[in-house]
């Protein structure tokens, strides 16, 4: 697991190739198999893999979505709120679970944070995906997960780079 952690890098760059059916089922179990609290799994997920769909939701914020359009698909991460307070603990689990399945599969990722963000001066990120996709209004729409072959593969963070500082012994 180290070994993943260590790799794991947010990828914003693609290729072409599509990700395999294959790969995409062992994603959607790894995001069944999330914990989540109480095992109350308040999650639901939309796997995107339309093009036409990919690139509508790369125009789900003004900044920091745009790259999502050269992605192979893309998980949407919604969450049933009066399912579980926890709902958006449980849902960020489930898409860092994603991550970590798709570095194991040679495949790069990255977060698209929807929550509390805006795609222009009069839409929220979340209002546009849940009209593009029909989420139901009482569902969170927490974040997009990008995923694709990486057409760059960033170097891991050297071991300086970790902020061993921010490890307490005990007491703050």
């Amino acid at each position: 697991m180290i070994e993943l952690l260590r790799k794991r890098r947010s990828v914003r760059q693609y290729t072409d190739k599509p990700v395999e059916k294959e790969k995409r089922d062992i994603l959607s179990e790894a995001l069944l198999r999330s914990p989540s609290s109480r095992g109350r799994n308040p999650w639901e997920f939309i796997l995107v893999d339309d093009r036409e769909n990919i690139a509508k939701l790369a125009e789900a914020k003004k900044h920091g979505s745009s790259f999502a359009k050269d992605a192979g698909l893309i998980y949407v991460i919604t969450g049933d709120r009066d399912m579980s307070d926890m709902c958006v603990e449980d849902c960020s689990i489930a898409a860092v679970t994603l991550h970590y399945t798709a570095v194991s599969l040679g495949l790069g990722s990255c977060w698209i944070q929807l929550r509390e963000r805006e795609k222009d001066e009069r839409t929220k990120s979340e209002d546009y995906v849940r009209r593009l996709l029909g989420i139901p209004d009482s569902y969170l729409v927490l974040a997009m997960v990008a995923i694709g072959y990486a057409a760059e593969t960033p170097e891991p963070h050297p071991d300086n780079y970790l902020q061993k500082h921010k490890i307490r012994l005990n007491r703050f």
